[in-house]
């Protein structure tokens, strides 16, 4: 599905705009229903960050705009002849997140959170006080004397998001908040941050590269790749159907094109681009012995499985697993290269490493086809 495609509910987010720098355009149009999580995801260089900081104020607009619960934030070059509006990043009723926090060394963890409402103009007092319900809201009470330098990673992010949250913005935006933290540390983060959200009912627009920070944190997903929309939908319908080699190497996907399958699969609508995509642990490894003949074939409609040979050309350990890739034998026109999923010991036993011969069985019925939209 487009995004242009959804409209969002009042007060939401929506972030249609293009920015331009240097040899790069970000040309994007991102919408947030009102409470909703929305990711970013992409590969360096895609334009997340400038988004990020277009929907901010920090970075200005070439043309289009960024509405807020029905108010526009920025408006440029508007083809319905509307003056131009650019509300200050001060003005934006914003809650930020950084990835490395930006806690200031010379105030203790109170004291950083109630800095958005004293420099709001809130008295001290009434500042405090509010900043320590959420400090208590968000589990860091006992932690309000210390200063940044004493905390955890873990400990000050999470003072990170009751600064952000104690204001009570419009819109929460996330860069990378979980980048800086080691995997333990990250995993706990990650699950007290759902919850919160959750709990606050924000809207909210986070810019992550780690997929699982998406499917767990967000309801719909855009992946930016050379400044535009290559997909979005729903965490699920993301996985389930990606639509460009990327995408599927996020959500751990192998992607081929299926007209170049062993074999068509499924019916198609003509002129589209199908696509096949498969899981890596679906697909069943099997070292070819020196002298076997080769078992590269089309299946016929009947059969029940895709067989075809290759050799390993990269091995990557994934903690549990490790995602080999094999290439087509030369001159096997027409054959994809696979991932696929083996254990450790396979490796360890010295049988499987690059250059190793091996056939490869899909079973039918594991293969997702569906046409690119």
């Amino acid at each position: 599905m487009v995004e242009g495609e959804r409209a969002v509910t009042p007060g939401g987010l929506q972030a249609r705009v293009r920015v331009e720098k240097g040899s790069f355009a970000l040309d994007v149009d991102v919408r947030a229903d009102a409470g909703q999580v929305v990711a970013v995801l992409g590969p360096n260089g895609a334009g997340k960050t400038t988004l990020l900081r277009a929907v901010a104020g920090l970075e200005r607009v070439g043309s289009g705009s960024v509405v807020l619960g029905g108010r526009v934030l920025e408006r440029s070059g508007s083809a319905t002849g509307e003056p131009d509006v650019r509300l200050p990043a001060a003005d934006r009723r914003l809650g930020v997140v950084f990835q490395d926090h930006r806690l200031f060394d010379h105030l203790d963890v109170l004291g950083n959170t109630a800095f958005g409402l004293r420099a709001a103009g809130v008295p001290a007092a009434r500042a405090r006080e509010d900043a320590s319900r959420w400090l208590d809201r968000l589990g860091l009470a006992g932690l309000a004397a210390r200063r940044p330098g004493e905390l955890s990673g873990g400990q000050a992010q999470r003072v990170a998001l009751a600064r952000a949250l104690v204001t009570g913005p419009d819109a929460l935006l996330l860069d990378e908040p979980l980048a800086a933290l080691d995997a333990e540390t990250r995993a706990h983060v990650r699950r007290d941050l759902a919850r919160h959200l959750a709990d606050v009912r924000t809207t909210a627009l986070l810019v992550t590269h780690d997929p699982l920070d998406a499917m767990i944190l967000a309801q719909h997903v855009v992946v930016l790749e050379g400044g535009r929309a290559a997909q979005s939908g729903t965490p699920a319908d993301v996985a389930a159907r990606p639509a460009s080699p990327y995408v599927a190497s996020l959500v751990g996907t192998g992607l081929f094109s299926a007209d170049h399958l062993p074999d068509r699969l499924g019916e198609v609508v003509p002129g589209t681009r199908t696509l096949a995509a498969v899981r890596p642990s679906a697909v069943v490894l099997r070292v070819t012995e020196p002298g076997e003949p080769s078992t590269t074939r089309s299946s016929g409609a009947g059969q029940e499985a895709l067989v075809w040979d290759g050799r390993i050309s990269l091995l990557e350990m994934h903690t549990d697993r490790v995602r080999v890739l094999v290439d087509p034998l030369p001159g096997a026109t027409g054959r994809p290269s696979a991932w696929v999923d083996v254990h450790p010991a396979d490796v360890a036993s010295g049988r499987l490493h690059e250059g190793t011969p091996v056939t490869l069985t899909l079973p039918r019925d594991e293969i997702a086809v569906y046409p690119r939209t």
